[in-house]
């Protein structure tokens, strides 16, 4: 018996914390179709208005994981599973 590769086609779900946000840019410059900035400047997720409710899209995965690293303050927050928007900051 064959296995596909593990996780490979595994969600992720993404939102950032705004009040840890520094509006540094480095979001948007690794993964632009997936981080746009406020009015102040501050990073959000754009195609679920910040909620963390929708997966990141698979071609999109890779320029995440290099923004999520690159984020000096950890303000870009992940999760294999959905967040309650009831609860984000």
């Amino acid at each position: 018996m064959t296995q596909s590769p593990s996780n490979s086609h595994q969600s992720l779900y993404t939102y950032v914390e705004c009040p840890e946000c520094i509006a540094c840019g480095l979001c948007e410059l690794r993964a632009k179709n997936i981080f746009k900035y406020t009015e102040d400047g501050l990073a959000y997720v754009f195609s679920d208005k910040n909620t963390g409710t929708l997966p990141i899209k698979s071609q999109d995965i890779e320029a995440f994981k290099s923004a999520y690293r690159s984020c000096p303050t950890g303000a870009i927050k992940r999760s294999n599973q959905p967040f309650d928007k009831d609860t984000l900051v």
